[in-house]
């Protein structure tokens, strides 16, 4: 069993969307970067959406700059918790990120949670904010997530972010 502790949020006072992932991976906290799995979709993912055609090429701050630019903060809902592995399914003993302080701190618009586990913390933690705020629940780009393909993913992440990055 890992005690495990998520990151800082990549954030700035332009940010529009925020995408809350559960806890990083195994992979993720041992490079101290969101979405370091490197059969993670979701950098490949972001990269489409937002018209950065190199992104996964780009250094890790050179990746969270290009999301800024477009508007979109990255957390997690999840502060701590023990786990095994890094299996949503193992999350023991978890305790939640202030979200709240976040989100009133910030101009965000849309919050995007980041696969099941995501939105089911959020939604235990944070249902006042479900009501606040236009969320979805998007499917999860993990490699775990293997029956949804990017082509899905880009077309169910799109309707959320389409008309507030700035390259469309």
């Amino acid at each position: 069993m890992t005690k495990c502790r998520s990151f800082l949020p990549s954030i700035d006072d332009e940010s529009k969307i925020l995408i809350l992932g559960s806890m990083p991976g195994v992979k993720s906290l041992e490079e101290q970067q969101y979405y370091a799995h490197p059969q993670n979709r979701f950098w490949k993912l972001m990269g489409l959406l937002c018209r950065c055609e190199n992104i996964e090429e780009l250094d890790y701050q050179s990746k969270l700059k290009v999301l800024l630019e477009n508007k979109i903060a990255l957390w997690d809902v999840i502060e701590s918790c023990d786990r095994v592995g890094s299996l949503d399914s193992n999350i023991m003993r978890e305790k939640p990120n202030d979200i709240s302080a976040l989100v009133n701190k910030y101009n965000i618009e849309r919050i995007c949670l980041n696969g099941n586990k995501s939105y089911s913390a959020f939604k235990k933690y944070f249902p006042d904010l479900l009501n606040q705020y236009d969320c979805y629940k998007l499917p999860s780009t993990s490699p775990a997530n293997a029956r949804f393909r990017l082509d899905d993913l880009y077309n169910d992440w799109n309707k959320v972010i389409s008309g507030i990055c700035k390259f469309y």
